[in-house]
């Protein structure tokens, strides 16, 4: 299910040419951890057997692209080359590298296989919030949101096979922390990511559209990991669920809403704006100056990101939140949006609560590293994001009432939480163990 791997295949047939899928493993890759190294290269491992499968070789290559990439298309006398989108300035970074050192007779082509409308067709500007950009996005997914023509089993065989992927010299490669420990409810792969769409579909689908905001239940899709690494293609799970809508209309419109134009509106913020991950460089103008005007405003806690990050506040629903990261690499999406807020609230400036906010979820979080992560409102359209930038600088947000630290930025209290679910069944869910 990924259309830059399907028209890559398509030229390879139409002109009788071999293909090869390769991987560059970079050593470290932000804030990533073990925890996000290992679901991904054991995703990987499983779509090599799948290549094996079709004929087609998979080539894991251990460094940056360009620093492998270009090598490896002269060696093998490639023609051309076909590449997946991200929206962040990273991953981007790469592509402009690979392209400066590309032989100048292999055309390069990337195809947004990310999004269901490809990011630069759903709008050409930054967006300023869902209501601008939902209209063009359901204009256009009568184009895009299609069934997938299947892989074939590919007919032209390259001259010499593949090697063998030493995969233990993969995870030696790694330059990352590996005290974040793997997580035992989510299997990674794509054969596990299908289970869990097919499990949401039948347990879980009827209650998203009434119960998702309510952590205590089992309401969301919980995809975001599979989603994030590619695993599972969000367009899959939206053929999938919009299947059942003559029973859950309410429930599919939700999560389309979610995991189509919200998470598209990320994306776009993502590609249109660079300063994605700082207050100066993405806050709306109104969001600057109200945060401005209240940053020597006297804050009720100050906290040390240690403090922060093992869970020590003097608030209990925080500190759960916050475990349940740890331990589960997922928050609640709702929660995502309150402990975001609350980190504005309990440290020295916006600048830091974002540094800080953007620090843990990156590192703890299976879907860290994303465009909704730092951008996208309360989601679980197969995605559990809460973004930093909406929680903290108000993106795509409106100003609310004036209040100390928060100005006109949206605020989320401990009373607020405990009219909405029971507060403390989730806080003896994920109480200190110590």
């Amino acid at each position: 299910d990924n259309w830059a791997f399907l028209y890559a295949q398509r030229l390879a047939l139409k002109q009788e040419l071999p293909l090869r899928i390769c991987f560059c493993l970079v050593p470290k890759f932000l804030e990533a951890t073990i925890r996000h190294y290992d679901f991904m290269l054991r995703g990987l491992r499983e779509v090599a057997e799948e290549c094996a499968e079709l004929n087609i070789s998979f080539h894991l290559l251990l460094g940056y692209a360009k620093d492998v990439l270009p090598a490896f298309v002269v060696e093998h006398g490639v023609g051309g080359l076909v590449t997946d989108f991200s929206p962040l300035r990273l991953p981007r970074q790469w592509v402009e590298d690979v392209r400066e050192q590309l032989p100048e007779d292999v055309p390069f082509a990337q195809v947004d296989a990310h999004n269901i409308v490809p990011c630069w067709v759903a709008s050409p500007k930054q967006e300023y919030s869902a209501r601008t950009i939902r209209g063009k996005i359901h204009a256009q997914l009568p184009e895009f949101l299609t069934e997938f023509p299947p892989v074939v089993r590919h007919p032209y065989s390259p001259s010499c096979p593949a090697e063998p992927i030493a995969w233990e010299a993969c995870y030696s490669s790694l330059q990352v922390d590996h005290t974040v420990k793997e997580v035992d409810w989510a299997t990674p792969g794509t054969a596990a990511g299908l289970a869990v769409l097919k499990s949401f579909i039948t347990e879980r689908l009827k209650s998203f559209g009434s119960h998702r905001n309510d952590p205590n239940k089992a309401a969301l899709s919980n995809l975001s990991p599979w989603f994030h690494f590619g695993q599972v293609s969000t367009q899959r799970a939206i053929l999938e669920v919009q299947k059942h809508r003559h029973k859950y209309k309410e429930s599919v419109d939700a999560f389309v809403e979610e995991a189509v134009v919200r998470r598209e509106l990320a994306e776009n913020f993502c590609y249109y704006n660079d300063n994605y991950d700082s207050v100066q460089g993405s806050a709306y103008d109104w969001a600057q100056t109200t945060l401005k005007l209240h940053a020597k405003d006297k804050r009720p806690y100050l906290y040390s990101l240690q403090e922060l990050e093992q869970g020590t506040t003097h608030d209990p629903l925080w500190n759960a939140a916050q475990l349940q990261m740890v331990r589960e690499g997922k928050m609640h999406g709702f929660l995502r949006m309150y402990w975001a807020k609350k980190i504005l609230e309990w440290t020295r400036s916006p600048e830091e609560a974002l540094k800080f906010a953007i620090y843990l979820n990156d590192r703890y979080e299976l879907d860290g590293r994303d465009p909704n992560g730092y951008v996208g409102k309360l989601q679980d359209g197969g995605t559990g994001w809460g973004g930093c930038l909406w929680s903290i600088c108000g993106i795509h947000d409106q100003g609310w009432a004036e209040r100390a630290v928060f100005g006109k930025i949206r605020y989320m209290n401990y009373a607020g939480c405990k009219r909405k679910f029971d507060v403390d069944q989730f806080e003896r869910r994920y109480a200190p163990t110590h």
